[in-house]
């Protein structure tokens, strides 16, 4: 999906000009196409390159909190930082040790080694209606606040709960499947 380059700015919490100096770079590694002041798209090797590294990143939170008892509130920045770090080699044997998970603590899909990505169907909680009775399918690992207000009350994923449930302020980062 194309982005501009102030969306971007934006999401990632940088000024423009941080993004276009990125953009030019990966532009000349031939991973995204962009035209001035138009949309960012990435490429095909681009897309190849950023299920990769959303694979490393998945992987390595699943391996910090099966392996070493992290909590899921905690992973990511650890991840971010080991990511880097390991070679294909021992992350195809991660991948092996896990038992090739489908999902990362937070339930986002972690891509096969070929890239292919399966979606479970999930709804975002805020948006269904008052009533509604499912199963927890992912938690956004954007607010670790988030993430422990649901440990603490002993929800997780697949987690049957109905939408009233849920603790104040968390419906909007809780993908639920309904199971009515």
């Amino acid at each position: 999906m194309p982005i501009t380059g102030s969306q971007l700015a934006a999401r990632l919490g940088v000024v423009p000009s941080t993004v276009t100096e990125m953009v030019k770079k990966l532009a000349s590694l031939g991973l995204v196409t962009h035209a001035p002041y138009g949309a960012i798209t990435l490429t095909d090797a681009g897309r190849t390159e950023a299920l990769r590294m959303v694979r490393r990143h998945r992987l390595v939170e699943t391996w910090l909190v099966e392996g070493f008892g992290y909590s899921w509130d905690e992973v990511h920045d650890e991840a971010e930082v080991l990511e880097h770090a390991l070679s294909d080699r021992l992350l195809d044997a991660l991948d092996a040790q896990l038992g090739r998970p489908r999902r990362d603590p937070h339930g986002d899909p972690i891509p096969d080694a070929t890239g292919h990505v399966e979606h479970p169907p999930a709804e975002l909680a805020c948006e269904l209606p008052a009533g509604t009775r499912g199963r927890v399918a992912r938690i956004s690992d954007r607010d670790g606040e988030v993430l422990r207000r649901m440990g603490e009350q002993g929800l997780g994923l697949d987690t049957i709960v109905t939408i009233d449930e849920l603790p104040e302020g968390t419906a909007e980062a809780v993908w639920i499947t309904p199971l009515d």
